[in-house]
Protein backbone atom coordinates (compact mmCIF):
# COMPACT_ATOMS: atom_id res chain seq x y z
CA UNK A 1 0.00 0.00 0.00
CA UNK A 2 2.76 2.45 0.99
CA UNK A 3 4.77 1.55 -2.14
CA UNK A 4 1.79 2.32 -4.37
CA UNK A 5 1.22 5.62 -2.56
CA UNK A 6 4.89 6.52 -2.99
CA UNK A 7 4.73 5.74 -6.72
CA UNK A 8 1.59 7.85 -7.13
CA UNK A 9 3.35 10.86 -5.58
CA UNK A 10 6.57 10.49 -7.60
CA UNK A 11 5.76 12.82 -10.50
CA UNK A 12 3.57 15.31 -8.56
CA UNK A 13 6.44 15.96 -6.12
CA UNK A 14 9.07 15.90 -8.89
CA UNK A 15 6.98 18.50 -10.77
CA UNK A 16 7.52 20.97 -7.93
CA UNK A 17 11.29 20.77 -8.43
CA UNK A 18 10.96 20.70 -12.22
CA UNK A 19 8.91 23.94 -12.18
CA UNK A 20 11.69 25.89 -10.49
CA UNK A 21 14.42 24.04 -12.41
CA UNK A 22 12.80 25.25 -15.65
CA UNK A 23 13.02 28.86 -14.44
CA UNK A 24 16.76 28.57 -13.79
CA UNK A 25 17.33 26.63 -17.00
CA UNK A 26 15.57 29.34 -19.04
CA UNK A 27 17.68 32.02 -17.35
CA UNK A 28 20.84 30.04 -18.11
CA UNK A 29 19.83 28.89 -21.63
CA UNK A 30 22.73 26.50 -22.43
CA UNK A 31 22.97 24.16 -25.39
CA UNK A 32 21.84 20.82 -23.95
CA UNK A 33 23.26 17.40 -24.84
CA UNK A 34 21.32 14.44 -23.45
CA UNK A 35 23.06 11.09 -22.96
CA UNK A 36 20.48 8.35 -22.51
CA UNK A 37 19.87 4.59 -22.67
CA UNK A 38 19.47 1.56 -20.42
CA UNK A 39 23.19 0.82 -20.01
CA UNK A 40 26.46 2.64 -20.66
CA UNK A 41 25.20 6.20 -20.10
CA UNK A 42 27.72 7.17 -17.43
CA UNK A 43 30.70 5.85 -19.38
CA UNK A 44 29.51 7.78 -22.45
CA UNK A 45 29.09 10.96 -20.39
CA UNK A 46 32.65 10.60 -19.06
CA UNK A 47 33.94 10.08 -22.60
CA UNK A 48 32.23 13.30 -23.67
CA UNK A 49 33.74 15.08 -20.68
CA UNK A 50 37.21 13.89 -21.72
CA UNK A 51 36.73 15.70 -25.04
CA UNK A 52 34.65 18.77 -24.12
CA UNK A 53 36.28 19.46 -20.76
CA UNK A 54 35.50 22.67 -18.88
CA UNK A 55 33.41 24.09 -21.70
CA UNK A 56 30.42 22.15 -20.32
CA UNK A 57 28.63 21.46 -17.05
CA UNK A 58 27.87 17.77 -16.40
CA UNK A 59 25.02 16.16 -14.45
CA UNK A 60 27.27 13.81 -12.50
CA UNK A 61 25.34 11.46 -10.14
CA UNK A 62 22.00 12.82 -11.39
CA UNK A 63 19.84 11.19 -14.07
CA UNK A 64 16.25 11.00 -12.76
CA UNK A 65 13.15 13.20 -12.52
CA UNK A 66 14.43 14.38 -9.15
CA UNK A 67 18.17 14.24 -9.74
CA UNK A 68 18.26 16.38 -12.89
CA UNK A 69 16.12 19.24 -11.44
CA UNK A 70 18.32 19.11 -8.32
CA UNK A 71 21.42 19.38 -10.51
CA UNK A 72 20.00 22.35 -12.42
CA UNK A 73 19.05 24.05 -9.14
CA UNK A 74 22.43 23.23 -7.59
CA UNK A 75 20.74 21.29 -4.77
CA UNK A 76 22.54 18.33 -3.22
CA UNK A 77 21.41 15.43 -1.08
CA UNK A 78 24.11 14.80 1.51
CA UNK A 79 22.77 12.51 4.25
CA UNK A 80 20.20 10.56 2.14
CA UNK A 81 17.87 10.88 5.15
CA UNK A 82 14.13 11.59 4.73
CA UNK A 83 14.39 14.68 6.96
CA UNK A 84 16.63 16.27 4.33
CA UNK A 85 13.63 16.73 2.01
CA UNK A 86 12.22 19.57 4.12
CA UNK A 87 15.35 21.62 3.58
CA UNK A 88 15.38 20.84 -0.15
CA UNK A 89 11.75 21.92 -0.59
CA UNK A 90 12.36 25.20 1.24
CA UNK A 91 15.56 26.01 -0.67
CA UNK A 92 14.12 25.30 -4.11
CA UNK A 93 12.32 28.61 -4.93
CA UNK A 94 15.42 30.62 -3.95
CA UNK A 95 17.71 28.31 -5.94
CA UNK A 96 15.83 29.13 -9.15
CA UNK A 97 17.16 32.69 -8.98
CA UNK A 98 20.75 31.97 -8.01
CA UNK A 99 23.54 32.99 -10.35
CA UNK A 100 23.52 30.65 -13.37
CA UNK A 101 26.56 28.56 -14.42
CA UNK A 102 29.08 30.15 -16.77
CA UNK A 103 29.28 27.09 -19.08
CA UNK A 104 27.36 27.35 -22.37
CA UNK A 105 26.99 23.57 -22.73
CA UNK A 106 25.07 21.27 -20.39
CA UNK A 107 25.69 17.52 -20.75
CA UNK A 108 22.92 15.57 -19.01
CA UNK A 109 22.66 11.86 -18.28
CA UNK A 110 18.96 10.93 -18.39
CA UNK A 111 17.28 7.65 -17.48
CA UNK A 112 13.79 6.21 -17.89
CA UNK A 113 13.19 4.07 -14.82
CA UNK A 114 9.39 4.21 -15.11
CA UNK A 115 6.62 5.11 -17.57
CA UNK A 116 6.35 8.86 -17.95
CA UNK A 117 9.95 9.67 -17.03
CA UNK A 118 11.20 10.13 -20.61
CA UNK A 119 8.45 12.59 -21.39
CA UNK A 120 8.79 14.36 -18.02
CA UNK A 121 12.52 14.98 -18.55
CA UNK A 122 12.31 15.71 -22.28
CA UNK A 123 9.75 18.45 -21.71
CA UNK A 124 12.12 20.05 -19.21
CA UNK A 125 15.37 19.69 -21.17
CA UNK A 126 14.28 19.98 -24.83
CA UNK A 127 17.84 19.08 -25.88
CA UNK A 128 19.69 20.22 -28.98
CA UNK A 129 21.57 16.90 -29.22
CA UNK A 130 20.61 13.41 -28.02
CA UNK A 131 22.99 10.42 -27.80
CA UNK A 132 20.97 7.22 -27.31
CA UNK A 133 23.39 4.42 -26.50
CA UNK A 134 21.32 1.31 -25.61
CA UNK A 135 18.01 -0.29 -24.79
CA UNK A 136 17.35 -3.28 -22.53
CA UNK A 137 14.92 -4.64 -19.94
CA UNK A 138 16.38 -2.66 -17.03
CA UNK A 139 13.55 -1.62 -14.63
CA UNK A 140 11.20 -3.83 -16.66
CA UNK A 141 9.00 -4.48 -13.61
CA UNK A 142 7.81 -0.85 -13.84
CA UNK A 143 6.59 -1.36 -17.42
CA UNK A 144 4.72 -4.67 -16.96
CA UNK A 145 1.37 -2.95 -16.47
CA UNK A 146 1.58 -1.30 -19.90
CA UNK A 147 1.98 -4.72 -21.49
CA UNK A 148 -0.85 -6.18 -19.40
CA UNK A 149 -3.07 -3.31 -20.59
CA UNK A 150 -2.06 -4.17 -24.18
CA UNK A 151 -0.50 -0.76 -24.86
CA UNK A 152 2.67 -2.57 -25.96
CA UNK A 153 3.36 -6.16 -26.96
CA UNK A 154 6.36 -6.49 -24.61
CA UNK A 155 8.33 -4.51 -22.04
CA UNK A 156 11.22 -3.80 -24.42
CA UNK A 157 8.86 -1.92 -26.72
CA UNK A 158 7.39 -0.02 -23.77
CA UNK A 159 10.85 0.98 -22.50
CA UNK A 160 12.03 1.95 -25.99
CA UNK A 161 8.96 4.13 -26.48
CA UNK A 162 9.69 5.98 -23.23
CA UNK A 163 13.30 6.65 -24.24
CA UNK A 164 11.91 7.73 -27.62
CA UNK A 165 10.65 10.96 -26.06
CA UNK A 166 14.23 12.22 -26.10
CA UNK A 167 14.29 11.53 -29.84
CA UNK A 168 10.95 13.32 -30.26
CA UNK A 169 12.01 16.44 -28.35
CA UNK A 170 15.54 16.73 -29.80
CA UNK A 171 15.95 19.97 -31.76
CA UNK A 172 19.06 19.46 -33.91
CA UNK A 173 20.56 15.97 -33.83
CA UNK A 174 19.99 12.41 -32.61
CA UNK A 175 22.88 9.92 -32.65
CA UNK A 176 21.78 6.35 -31.91
CA UNK A 177 22.78 2.71 -31.95
CA UNK A 178 21.79 1.66 -35.46
CA UNK A 179 22.07 -2.04 -34.63
CA UNK A 180 19.05 -1.88 -32.31
CA UNK A 181 15.70 -2.61 -33.97
CA UNK A 182 13.94 -1.24 -30.90
CA UNK A 183 15.65 2.13 -31.36
CA UNK A 184 15.07 2.20 -35.10
CA UNK A 185 11.35 1.74 -34.45
CA UNK A 186 11.33 5.11 -32.66
CA UNK A 187 13.14 7.24 -35.25
CA UNK A 188 9.89 8.18 -37.04
CA UNK A 189 9.21 10.44 -34.03
CA UNK A 190 12.32 12.54 -34.74
CA UNK A 191 12.21 16.09 -36.07
CA UNK A 192 15.99 16.45 -35.80
CA UNK A 193 18.73 15.05 -38.04
CA UNK A 194 19.55 11.39 -37.39
CA UNK A 195 22.95 9.68 -37.35
CA UNK A 196 23.04 5.88 -36.99
CA UNK A 197 26.13 4.07 -35.66
CA UNK A 198 26.56 0.47 -36.88
CA UNK A 199 29.19 -2.00 -35.77
CA UNK A 200 29.73 -3.77 -39.09
CA UNK A 201 30.50 -0.50 -40.87
CA UNK A 202 33.06 0.81 -38.40
CA UNK A 203 34.51 -1.67 -35.85
CA UNK A 204 37.60 -3.34 -37.32
CA UNK A 205 39.20 -4.91 -34.24
CA UNK A 206 38.48 -5.50 -30.55
CA UNK A 207 40.87 -7.04 -28.01
CA UNK A 208 41.16 -7.19 -24.23
CA UNK A 209 44.12 -7.98 -21.98
CA UNK A 210 45.25 -7.32 -18.43
CA UNK A 211 46.64 -3.99 -19.63
CA UNK A 212 43.22 -2.87 -20.89
CA UNK A 213 41.10 -2.73 -24.05
CA UNK A 214 42.00 -2.05 -27.68
CA UNK A 215 39.58 -0.92 -30.40
CA UNK A 216 40.38 -0.36 -34.08
CA UNK A 217 37.74 1.93 -35.60
CA UNK A 218 37.92 3.56 -39.01
CA UNK A 219 41.68 3.03 -39.21
CA UNK A 220 42.29 4.61 -35.78
CA UNK A 221 43.54 2.75 -32.69
CA UNK A 222 41.90 3.43 -29.31
CA UNK A 223 43.45 2.07 -26.12
CA UNK A 224 41.96 2.19 -22.63
CA UNK A 225 43.49 0.95 -19.37
CA UNK A 226 40.18 -0.60 -18.35
CA UNK A 227 38.40 -3.81 -19.34
CA UNK A 228 35.52 -2.66 -21.51
CA UNK A 229 32.88 -4.67 -23.37
CA UNK A 230 32.77 -4.52 -27.16
CA UNK A 231 29.62 -2.35 -26.99
CA UNK A 232 31.75 0.62 -25.85
CA UNK A 233 32.54 0.98 -29.56
CA UNK A 234 29.21 2.80 -29.95
CA UNK A 235 30.20 5.32 -27.28
CA UNK A 236 33.51 6.09 -28.97
CA UNK A 237 31.83 6.72 -32.31
CA UNK A 238 29.03 8.79 -30.77
CA UNK A 239 31.56 11.03 -29.04
CA UNK A 240 33.54 11.45 -32.27
CA UNK A 241 30.40 12.43 -34.19
CA UNK A 242 29.29 14.82 -31.44
CA UNK A 243 32.69 16.55 -31.40
CA UNK A 244 32.44 17.01 -35.15
CA UNK A 245 29.01 18.62 -34.85
CA UNK A 246 30.19 20.86 -31.99
CA UNK A 247 33.38 21.81 -33.87
CA UNK A 248 35.50 20.48 -31.02
CA UNK A 249 38.90 18.93 -31.75
CA UNK A 250 38.68 15.17 -31.15
CA UNK A 251 41.46 13.50 -29.14
CA UNK A 252 41.49 9.87 -30.27
CA UNK A 253 43.80 8.96 -27.36
CA UNK A 254 41.13 9.97 -24.82
CA UNK A 255 44.02 11.15 -22.64
CA UNK A 256 41.69 12.92 -20.20
CA UNK A 257 39.20 10.06 -19.88
CA UNK A 258 38.47 8.95 -16.32
CA UNK A 259 36.42 5.77 -15.99
CA UNK A 260 33.48 6.09 -13.59
CA UNK A 261 33.87 3.73 -10.61
CA UNK A 262 32.71 0.13 -10.87
CA UNK A 263 32.62 -0.13 -14.68
CA UNK A 264 35.65 -2.24 -15.57
CA UNK A 265 38.52 -0.77 -13.55
CA UNK A 266 41.56 -3.01 -13.08
CA UNK A 267 43.25 -3.18 -9.66
CA UNK A 268 46.22 -5.04 -8.21
CA UNK A 269 45.13 -7.38 -5.43
CA UNK A 270 46.86 -9.13 -2.58
CA UNK A 271 48.62 -12.41 -3.35
CA UNK A 272 49.14 -11.32 -6.98
CA UNK A 273 45.37 -11.30 -7.63
CA UNK A 274 44.03 -9.12 -10.47
CA UNK A 275 40.66 -7.49 -9.69
CA UNK A 276 38.24 -6.38 -12.40
CA UNK A 277 35.72 -4.08 -10.76
CA UNK A 278 32.38 -3.99 -12.56
CA UNK A 279 30.49 -3.87 -9.26
CA UNK A 280 28.39 -0.77 -9.87
CA UNK A 281 25.40 -2.75 -11.10
CA UNK A 282 24.21 -6.14 -12.31
CA UNK A 283 21.65 -5.36 -14.96
CA UNK A 284 21.52 -6.58 -18.53
CA UNK A 285 25.19 -5.58 -18.93
CA UNK A 286 26.20 -8.82 -17.16
CA UNK A 287 26.25 -10.81 -20.39
CA UNK A 288 28.46 -8.37 -22.29
CA UNK A 289 30.92 -8.19 -19.38
CA UNK A 290 31.08 -11.99 -19.18
CA UNK A 291 31.80 -12.29 -22.91
CA UNK A 292 34.50 -9.63 -22.52
CA UNK A 293 36.02 -11.49 -19.55
CA UNK A 294 35.84 -14.75 -21.48
CA UNK A 295 38.17 -13.28 -24.13
CA UNK A 296 40.74 -12.30 -21.54
CA UNK A 297 43.88 -14.41 -21.39
CA UNK A 298 44.54 -15.37 -17.75
CA UNK A 299 45.71 -18.48 -15.91
CA UNK A 300 42.87 -18.66 -13.36
CA UNK A 301 39.65 -16.75 -14.04
CA UNK A 302 36.97 -16.36 -11.37
CA UNK A 303 33.65 -14.54 -11.67
CA UNK A 304 31.57 -13.16 -8.80
CA UNK A 305 27.97 -12.36 -9.82
CA UNK A 306 24.99 -11.22 -7.76
CA UNK A 307 21.27 -11.25 -8.54
CA UNK A 308 19.93 -8.97 -11.27
CA UNK A 309 17.24 -6.79 -9.75
CA UNK A 310 14.53 -4.38 -10.95
CA UNK A 311 13.21 -6.87 -13.50
CA UNK A 312 9.66 -8.07 -14.07
CA UNK A 313 8.73 -11.49 -12.66
CA UNK A 314 8.98 -13.03 -16.10
CA UNK A 315 12.29 -11.36 -16.91
CA UNK A 316 13.83 -12.41 -13.60
CA UNK A 317 13.65 -16.00 -14.82
CA UNK A 318 14.56 -15.29 -18.45
CA UNK A 319 17.54 -13.02 -17.83
CA UNK A 320 19.13 -15.14 -15.09
CA UNK A 321 18.83 -18.21 -17.32
CA UNK A 322 20.53 -16.22 -20.10
CA UNK A 323 23.46 -15.58 -17.77
CA UNK A 324 23.65 -19.33 -17.08
CA UNK A 325 23.72 -20.00 -20.82
CA UNK A 326 26.57 -17.52 -21.26
CA UNK A 327 28.51 -19.12 -18.39
CA UNK A 328 28.01 -22.52 -20.01
CA UNK A 329 29.66 -21.24 -23.22
CA UNK A 330 32.71 -19.78 -21.49
CA UNK A 331 35.55 -21.32 -19.50
CA UNK A 332 36.00 -20.06 -15.95
CA UNK A 333 37.80 -21.75 -13.09
CA UNK A 334 35.34 -20.64 -10.40
CA UNK A 335 31.86 -19.10 -10.39
CA UNK A 336 30.63 -17.43 -7.19
CA UNK A 337 26.93 -16.55 -7.13
CA UNK A 338 25.30 -14.26 -4.57
CA UNK A 339 21.58 -14.03 -3.88
CA UNK A 340 18.50 -16.27 -4.04
CA UNK A 341 17.71 -15.55 -7.71
CA UNK A 342 21.19 -16.57 -8.85
CA UNK A 343 20.90 -19.78 -6.85
CA UNK A 344 17.49 -20.59 -8.27
CA UNK A 345 17.97 -19.70 -11.93
CA UNK A 346 21.73 -19.60 -12.64
CA UNK A 347 23.18 -22.35 -10.47
CA UNK A 348 20.42 -24.80 -11.38
CA UNK A 349 21.09 -24.27 -15.10
CA UNK A 350 24.87 -24.58 -15.08
CA UNK A 351 26.23 -27.61 -16.91
CA UNK A 352 29.31 -27.74 -14.70
CA UNK A 353 28.02 -26.61 -11.31
CA UNK A 354 30.95 -28.27 -9.55
CA UNK A 355 33.00 -25.12 -10.13
CA UNK A 356 30.19 -22.94 -8.71
CA UNK A 357 29.55 -21.80 -5.17
CA UNK A 358 26.29 -20.08 -4.21
CA UNK A 359 25.62 -17.81 -1.22
CA UNK A 360 22.53 -16.02 -0.01
CA UNK A 361 24.35 -12.88 1.08
CA UNK A 362 27.57 -10.97 0.45
CA UNK A 363 29.03 -11.58 3.91
CA UNK A 364 29.13 -15.35 3.38
CA UNK A 365 30.67 -14.88 -0.07
CA UNK A 366 33.40 -12.76 1.53
CA UNK A 367 34.25 -15.57 3.94
CA UNK A 368 34.45 -18.06 1.07
CA UNK A 369 36.67 -15.83 -1.08
CA UNK A 370 38.98 -15.05 1.83
CA UNK A 371 39.55 -18.77 2.44
CA UNK A 372 39.61 -19.89 -1.21
CA UNK A 373 41.67 -17.38 -3.20
CA UNK A 374 45.11 -18.97 -3.28
CA UNK A 375 46.87 -16.29 -5.35
CA UNK A 376 47.32 -15.38 -9.00
CA UNK A 377 43.60 -15.39 -9.83
CA UNK A 378 41.92 -12.79 -12.05
CA UNK A 379 38.50 -12.05 -10.56
CA UNK A 380 35.59 -10.22 -12.18
CA UNK A 381 33.08 -8.68 -9.75
CA UNK A 382 29.67 -7.91 -11.28
CA UNK A 383 26.98 -6.95 -8.80
CA UNK A 384 23.72 -5.19 -8.04
CA UNK A 385 23.77 -2.23 -5.66
CA UNK A 386 21.89 -4.08 -2.91
CA UNK A 387 24.74 -6.59 -2.61
CA UNK A 388 27.54 -4.00 -2.30
CA UNK A 389 30.27 -6.04 -3.98
CA UNK A 390 32.67 -3.13 -3.51
CA UNK A 391 32.53 -4.24 0.13
CA UNK A 392 34.13 -7.50 -0.99
CA UNK A 393 36.74 -5.86 -3.17
CA UNK A 394 38.22 -3.68 -0.40
CA UNK A 395 39.37 -6.84 1.38
CA UNK A 396 41.57 -7.91 -1.54
CA UNK A 397 43.11 -4.64 -2.76
CA UNK A 398 46.88 -4.47 -2.59
CA UNK A 399 46.96 -0.67 -2.50
CA UNK A 400 44.45 0.74 -0.02
CA UNK A 401 44.42 4.12 -1.78
CA UNK A 402 42.48 2.34 -4.54
CA UNK A 403 39.48 2.18 -2.17
CA UNK A 404 38.67 5.76 -3.18
CA UNK A 405 38.28 4.56 -6.80
CA UNK A 406 35.47 2.11 -5.91
CA UNK A 407 31.78 3.00 -6.25
CA UNK A 408 29.47 4.08 -3.41
CA UNK A 409 31.87 6.02 -1.20
CA UNK A 410 30.84 8.01 1.88
CA UNK A 411 29.33 7.63 5.34
CA UNK A 412 25.80 6.80 4.17
CA UNK A 413 27.09 3.91 2.04
CA UNK A 414 29.39 2.74 4.86
CA UNK A 415 26.36 2.44 7.12
CA UNK A 416 24.46 0.42 4.53
CA UNK A 417 27.38 -1.98 4.11
CA UNK A 418 27.65 -2.41 7.87
CA UNK A 419 23.96 -3.35 8.03
CA UNK A 420 24.59 -6.36 5.80
CA UNK A 421 27.69 -7.38 7.74
CA UNK A 422 30.43 -5.79 5.60
CA UNK A 423 32.70 -3.72 7.80
CA UNK A 424 33.86 -0.53 6.08
CA UNK A 425 37.65 -0.46 5.65
CA UNK A 426 38.00 3.01 4.17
Amino acid sequence: MFTQFKKALYFPIASYFRFFAAIRLNRWNPKIIVVTGSNGKTTLLHMLEAQIGSRAKYSHHANSSFGIPFDILDLHRKSLLKSEWISLILKTPFSAFKKVPKERLYVVEADCDRPGEGRFLSELLRPEIVLWISISKTHSMNFEKLVMNKKFSNVEEAIAYEFGYFVEYAKDLVILNGDSELMKNQVNRAKAKLISIKKENNLEKYDVGKDGTHFQIGGKAYRFKFLLPEEVFYSIEMVRKACDILSISFDHTFSKFRMPPGRGSIFEGIKDITIVDSSYNANLSVESMLFMFGRLSAIKKWVVISDMLELSEEDIVIEHKKVANVLNKLEFDRIILIGPLSAKYILSNLINNKIAASFQDTKDALSFLTNSLAGGETVLFKGAQSFFLEGLIVNFLKNKEDIAKLPRRGKAWDEKRKRIGLIAKD
